[in-house]
């Protein structure tokens, strides 16, 4: 038995579904669709596994600390991430509008709500900006065009992105305030 999505998912498909479409619409210009499909991609792991590993180098004896407060921060929130989204059950907008959003990147499930990717940029973000600001003229434009791109390729709603957001954003001031 497929389970139901929140009745505020229905209203939410109606109200977004036309930017969603405006947003695809965009990816006639292949520079474009390359950009958005780079960074879901970097989005999936690379980006933030290379962010973890590179702590050492960066902050010396105390990377190792970093390395894991990373680690087991990101963990968590795959579990708590994976247990909204399989409860929440909102489907993708290219399978809810299949005639007027195309998805141009492969899902990696069927449900939409949260965006994983948006919550692990935001998150990894906010590790940056405390541990090494420097770096943010890197990490704060990959990051938007991470979240724009999940948008853009027909994989989530912007509702789905903003949620991700603050996820991503909680955790990583929660494993911040209890790392002080």
């Amino acid at each position: 038995m497929k389970p139901l999505a929140p009745a505020v998912f229905e209203r939410l498909d109606l109200l977004e579904w036309h930017l969603c479409r405006r947003l695809v619409r965009l990816n006639l210009h292949r520079p474009w669709l390359a950009a958005l499909r780079l960074a879901s991609r970097l989005g999936d792991w690379p980006a933030w596994v290379a962010l973890i590993l590179i702590q050492p180098l960066l902050h010396g004896q105390r990377g190792g600390w970093l390395m894991a407060q990373y680690t087991a921060t990101a963990l968590v929130a795959i579990v708590v991430y994976r247990l909204i989204k399989t409860r929440l059950c909102r489907e993708r907008p290219f399978i809810t509008f299949k005639h007027a959003i195309a998805c141009t990147e492969p899902a990696r499930d069927r449900y939409s709500f949260p965006s994983g990717h948006t919550m692990h940029a935001v998150m990894f973000c906010t590790f940056t900006a405390t541990h090494a600001p420097w770096l943010l003229p890197g990490i704060v434009p990959l990051t938007l065009l991470i979240a724009l791109s999940r948008v853009g390729l027909g994989l989530h709603y912007l509702s789905d992105v903003v949620a991700g957001a603050m996820i991503g954003y909680g955790f990583a001031l929660a494993s911040l305030s209890l790392a002080s």
